[in-house]
């Protein structure tokens, strides 16, 4: 007599799960995280209620349609830039690789420059040593991450649970130390009415978004889940993303109370006028060489763990574009495509991390509304437009997720202007 399906050791959570469940969580977890309880929490307490009821739900449905809509391709090993192509035609999958490159490469070249600052200033400041040249750091730091990157899925996943896993117990620590500096002051703030309620949700949901977005890896992961799963790659990825989702919540929820309940309002406005992380701020206020040290080490470990995943989506979009504009097989690449564009992609890094450009925050506005409409949107338009996506159409998750993109997107589109 056959097993259960439930029973068969394919499906049963193992290592392999467990390297991917981090790797998703460090490509989530990104400097943004740090600058999270200022954004949400300058209008006080509602925000922060907002994102712990549907920060879970929207992370989880919308990261499980988009590897869905990978997973769904008629040929096993196709990227969602294939996979976009096949299920929308020539055209429109075209645009959709566009939109796809130019929504993360920008992130890309974020932490590019920002882990090329956050070990400068640590090399500096806490262990007084003498500046090395930014040329010579930036292009040794990039170099390393995109080394660790081709130095093949195993490698990857498991430097980046390395990172993650510092990162968990930090967080966890960090939040843990605030308790006795808790406060009441935002609590005082009275119940807003249903208009103003109404606009607190409409200006929170592109924060949760943007925060606990891990959309750049999903297709790089769906493919692994495929090459090792086959015909249970479907299951184990929701599985693994869901645990994935859990551990985000729990975790990134309980560091944004601690720290907004540390702060007062005015705290909170100071913090936004000095555009400097949450725990850099904290530093400041407390004066603890312990959080001196920590902030650092925090920025590197989300800052390098969130490279990987958005690297690979870089990656693909790129390899996707060039691909597509020359007509090239897909399954066969040149060498000169193969080698080529991760030599392009480095020396545009390095270039920006030499020049360090102030204009990182607008560029990053920018993508936001891309990603929100890559990762909410376009799944569900497969779902009731592509018949091997016709069975997840027809769910009340996917109205959940329609109208939680929708109101994302308006928001970020506005906060440009």
């Amino acid at each position: 007599m056959p097993s259960a399906p439930n029973s068969r050791p394919e499906l049963r959570w193992n290592s392999y799960d467990m390297r991917w469940m981090m790797t998703l969580f460090g490509t989530a977890i990104g400097a943004g995280v740090l600058f999270l309880p200022i954004n949400a929490g300058l209008a006080g307490i509602w925000p922060l209620i907002v994102i712990a009821v549907l920060a879970w739900p929207m992370t989880y449905l919308s990261h499980r349609a988009l590897c869905r809509f990978v997973l769904a391709s008629p040929r096993p090993g196709e990227n969602i830039t294939l996979v976009a192509e096949t299920f929308f035609g020539r055209n429109l999958g075209f645009f959709v690789t566009l939109l796809y490159f130019f929504s993360i490469f920008p992130i890309v070249i974020i932490y590019g420059v920002s882990i090329t600052n956050t070990v400068d200033s640590f090399m500096v400041h806490q262990l007084g040593m003498e500046p090395v040249s930014r040329v010579w750091l930036s292009g040794g730091l990039i170099a390393a991450m995109m080394g660790v990157y081709y130095g093949g899925e195993k490698l990857m996943t498991a430097i980046a649970s390395w990172l993650t896993y510092p990162l968990v117990i930090i967080l966890f620590l960090f939040s843990l130390h605030l308790i006795p500096h808790w406060n009441l002051s935002m609590l005082s703030a009275p119940v807003p009415g249903l208009g103003e309620m109404s606009k607190v949700i409409w200006l929170t949901l592109p924060i949760i978004v943007f925060s606990f977005n891990h959309s750049p890896v999903i297709s790089y992961f769906s493919l692994a889940m495929q090459r090792r799963y086959g015909g249970l790659a479907e299951p184990k990825a929701s599985r693994i993303i869901f645990n994935n989702a859990c551990v985000i919540w729990f975790f990134v929820i309980f560091f944004v109370f601690s720290c907004a309940l540390s702060l007062t309002p005015q705290d909170m406005i100071n913090a936004k006028e000095e555009n400097i992380s949450v725990i850099s701020y904290l530093a400041n206020v407390y004066d603890s060489p312990f959080i001196d040290y920590l902030a650092p080490l925090v920025a590197f470990c989300a800052i390098a763990s969130s490279f990987f995943g958005h690297y690979a989506g870089t990656k693909e979009g790129l390899f996707g574009l060039i691909n597509k504009a020359a007509g090239g097989n897909p399954a066969a690449p040149s060498p000169a495509l193969k080698y080529g564009v991760p030599v392009v992609i480095f020396f545009v890094l390095w270039g920006c991390a030499i020049m360090n450009p102030s204009v990182l925050s607008v560029i990053e506005s920018l993508s936001g509304p891309v990603i929100a409409a890559i990762l909410f949107l376009m799944p569900m338009i497969a779902f009731h437009t592509v018949p091997a996506l016709r069975r997840y159409a027809g769910k009340a998750s996917n109205i959940f997720i329609i109208v939680t993109g929708l109101i994302a997107i308006s928001s970020a589109i506005i906060a440009l202007f």
